[in-house]
């Protein structure tokens, strides 16, 4: 299990940074109980280990104008893993697709798109996306409300977990 190659305080100040990323060293220190420069140093090997992957503000689509949110289920013709990629290629050069997700079944990729309005996605979905290469069907469901949106990880479930195994 990869969280469990990490000791307590790195597992918590990843908690603590995925809850709140702006707060400053000297509080995510106090918050974790060691001092500054041992949760810098800390902070920066967890990044260059791959564990925190970048810093964002999580920004409102809907009070920026973006109305319209919709999972987009793709089917391919093939599944050759070049062909595969090329879809995922094209899916990160379009920037209506929020997420890409690639999945086991009868559906190849959930796509999460936004776009201000019905008829800008309505455009996406019959100019490009339908027509991309290798695309065999498209089926779309249109969000109507979220009920949560929690991004990360449940950190409360690997301290569980790790404390049973233990």
């Amino acid at each position: 299990m990869a969280g469990s190659k990490l000791d307590l305080i790195d597992r918590q100040i990843l908690a603590e940074l995925q809850a709140d990323g702006r707060m400053t060293n000297v509080e995510l220190a106090k918050r974790v109980g060691i001092s500054a420069p041992p949760c810098l140093r800390r902070v920066r090997t967890l990044e260059e280990a791959g564990y925190i992957k970048g810093y964002h503000a999580n920004i409102d689509a809907r009070e920026m104008g973006f109305e319209v949110q919709v999972f987009a289920m793709v089917r391919l013709h093939s599944q050759a893993e070049g062909d595969l990629s090329a879809f995922e290629a094209r899916c990160r050069a379009w920037p209506l697709v929020r997420e890409c997700h690639m999945l086991n079944g009868e559906i190849d990729f959930i796509l999460k798109c936004v776009a201000p309005d019905l008829s800008t996605f309505q455009s996406f979905l019959t100019g490009d996306l339908l027509k991309a290469e290798n695309v065999a069907s498209v089926k779309t469901s249109l969000v109507i409300r979220g009920a949560k949106d929690e991004p990360g990880v449940p950190f409360e479930v690997l301290e569980e977990r790790l404390n049973r195994n233990a």
